[in-house]
């Protein structure tokens, strides 16, 4: 694969769009100092991925987006794309039969960036990675700028092994590797944390246990309980109904004293008026008789 144009739109001092293309040999950019010829280098970076405002010499990511001038405003979006021949077809993954590959990265401002390989949204770490297996990288040891060779000399050796890693084309290996080791670690926490609520439920699962187990005892003495008591009320009913019964008994006696009895005064009240009938010729004749006397004794008197 190789580098074939760098289109910049909006990034740092570039307010326009602007292409670089990469030519078979050697292609060099002259100026005079403060004309941006560093930005073209740290487009590359932030392009193929780097996430160090700092590295990028602003304070902040969006720092990269064209901050306006006296006669220019400032814009509020900021794009670097990388075109990659690949017409050997020695990429890597998805990309290795297309002749040309393009990657892009995108910020706006308060809604942070997004990256494009070939128009289709990718993650950050599948750009970063893509880079990796090209033997390069918003870190590579072959973006060398001032001071770096001395840098290289004297470095140490675990960082002359990067150099020398990505040199032979494995750096991407090693990306991956560490993304592996981290899936790794991840999935060992998650197991974890799984023996854990695992070890949690197993107690919770007991204690649900001991209480089914109440409740189930609880279930059977309240069924007692309710078998008692719906014998006691049977037997109450049964008391009741016959104390109604033996009082029902006696107000039927009653009734039929007091029938009896009605009887009884219906039959001396008609004997009464019999009697009543038999007595009224006998006092009439008592006083017709009466009459009689008290004239004889008149009659005697005078």
């Amino acid at each position: 694969m190789k580098f074939k144009k760098l289109e910049l739109s909006g990034f740092k001092s570039f307010f326009d769009k602007t292409n670089f293309f990469i030519e078979e040999g050697l292609t060099g950019i002259v100026g005079p100092n403060g004309c941006g010829k560093s930005n073209i280098v740290e487009a590359l970076r932030w392009c193929m991925g780097e996430t160090s405002a700092k590295s990028m010499r602003g304070s902040g990511m969006e720092d990269v987006i064209f901050s306006g001038t006296s006669n220019r405003p400032p814009k509020n979006i900021s794009e670097v794309a990388i075109t990659i021949d690949n017409s050997d077809k020695e990429g890597s993954g998805e990309f290795i039969e297309l002749n040309e590959i393009t990657v892009k990265r995108r910020i706006e401002r308060e809604k942070g960036s997004k990256y494009f390989i070939n128009d289709k949204e990718v993650r950050a770490k599948d750009a970063q990675t893509f880079f990796a297996d090209l033997s390069t990288g918003a870190h590579s040891p072959s973006l060398i700028s001032q001071g770096k060779i001395g840098m290289i000399v004297t470095a140490k050796p675990s960082e002359r092994k990067s150099v020398l890693e990505e040199a032979a084309g494995i750096s991407g290996i090693h990306i991956r590797r560490h993304e592996a080791e981290t899936r790794l670690n991840s999935a060992e926490n998650n197991l974890k944390r799984a023996d854990e609520l695992k070890r949690q439920q197993e107690k919770q699962l007991d204690n649900l246990k001991k209480q089914a187990e109440e409740a189930t005892k609880y279930k059977e003495i309240s069924k007692n309980i309710r078998t008692i008591e719906a014998g006691l009320y049977h037997l109450k009913i049964k008391d009741i109904e016959n104390e109604t019964n033996k009082i029902k008994e006696k107000s039927n006696e009653i009734d039929n004293d007091i029938s009896a009895i009605k009887i009884e005064i219906r039959n001396d009240s008609n004997l009464i008026e019999e009697e009543n009938k038999k007595l009224k010729p006998l006092r009439d004749r008592k006083l017709e008789n009466l009459s009689k006397i008290q004239k004889i004794n008149l009659d005697v008197e005078s």
